[in-house]
């Protein structure tokens, strides 16, 4: 069931039919959250650009790293060509994701990692090297990184040291991932890295944006501290779209709720603003605990949309639920009830105007 940000119900059966050319749609993230977006989006259109995150500094990208400097951690982008790999021959999609075992120097490391450090060092640039494998997995769109150089990123986190109000820093995506105290605040290094700019172009001229889910500090507002990334976010024509995760993760978001996820992305980015929020329905309590989520959410400008978009008994995303929520929010129809300014969603304060101050543009 579907909740608009006025409380009422409504149903939506998942879209099962296969991808097929339709909106131009990007994706921000990286690991699985980005994979649960994507698995979704290729059922909706064949059009996706997934920008990824490339802080990873743990596992086989992090000894990557170590070993061949200057390499963008490749693990987030390998899972996001698996993501949107055509599953007809699957050979080598489950290849590239595949782990070596045993002891040896080898061992932990993907395959696809190898492959696209390999392909990187032979073509002398990560987005052909990303290109190219993608024409052996027959990708249904693209997979971009979010910057054209590794990047590091560091944290501001309390509850480390004897005194709560003292924070100290932290450094590197894991350590960020796994703090045993509270992340206040994080940044890059460098802090101003140059964005890909095939990326850009991509956010610029997409029908949709998506953000999150994922890992909240390391993998969705890392996308928001990119200057070049961030500008296109604010000035993009496309429809934005920020989804949830289903649960807080232990480290770094561990007792936040979901009006906390919200407040902390505007504290990173507090020009930034989405025209839809999507929640998943049984993670969020009725009655005031949805009434300050909406209330956090109108900061953003955005309508929120509770829908049962989890895998039963998981704390994963249904690609099939969530590419039936993602739809209705994207559609022509949809464009056309916010401009008409009858559609149901939150009072954002602004009468009879599209979110964002878009057009009333469809893809049809």
């Amino acid at each position: 069931m579907t909740y608009s940000g006025n409380g009422t119900e409504r149903s939506a059966a998942p879209n099962t039919s296969a991808a097929k050319a339709g909106p131009s749609v990007v994706a921000l993230g990286g690991g699985h959250g980005l994979h649960a977006t994507l698995r979704a989006l290729r059922r909706i259109t064949d059009r996706v650009t997934a920008v990824v995150t490339v802080a990873d500094d743990g596992g086989s990208s992090g000894r990557l790293r170590a070993e061949l400097p200057g390499l963008i951690p490749p693990g987030d982008l390998r899972m996001a060509l698996s993501a949107l790999a055509d599953q007809e021959d699957g050979a080598w999609a489950r290849t590239v994701q595949r782990r070596f075992g045993g002891e040896g120097p080898l061992a932990g490391h993907s395959v696809g990692n190898l492959i696209l450090a390999g392909l990187t060092e032979e073509l002398g640039d990560p987005v052909a090297a990303l290109d190219a494998l993608a024409a052996v997995l027959h990708v249904r769109g693209r997979v971009l990184p979010m910057a054209s150089t590794a990047l590091d990123i560091e944290a501001d986190v309390v509850g480390l040291e004897a005194d709560p109000r003292v924070s100290r820093c932290v450094r590197g995506q894991v350590a960020v991932a796994t703090t045993p105290g509270r992340v206040r605040r994080v940044r890059l290094d460098p802090a101003d890295p140059p964005a890909c700019a095939p990326a850009v172009a991509a956010v610029e001229s997409a029908d949709a944006v998506f953000l999150g889910p994922g890992s909240w500090f390391t993998s969705v507002i890392p996308h928001v501290l990119v200057p070049e990334l961030r500008e296109a976010l604010l000035h993009t024509r496309a429809r934005k779209v920020l989804v949830l995760n289903l649960v807080a993760e232990r480290g770094e978001t561990a007792g936040f709720s979901a009006e906390r996820h919200l407040h902390v992305l505007s504290a990173h980015a507090p020009e930034l603003t989405v025209d839809h929020v999507v929640v998943d329905s049984g993670t969020v309590c009725e009655g005031r605990e949805r009434e300050h989520l909406v209330r956090a959410a109108e900061q953003l400008r955005a309508r929120v949309t509770f829908a049962d978009v989890a895998e039963p008994g998981t704390h994963r995303h249904h690609p099939g639920k969530l590419a039936a929520a993602l739809d209705e929010l994207i559609s022509p129809a949809a464009r056309h009830l916010e401009w008409s300014g009858i559609g149901d969603g939150v009072d954002t304060g602004v009468d009879a105007v599209p979110l964002g101050g878009k057009e009333g543009a469809s893809w049809l």
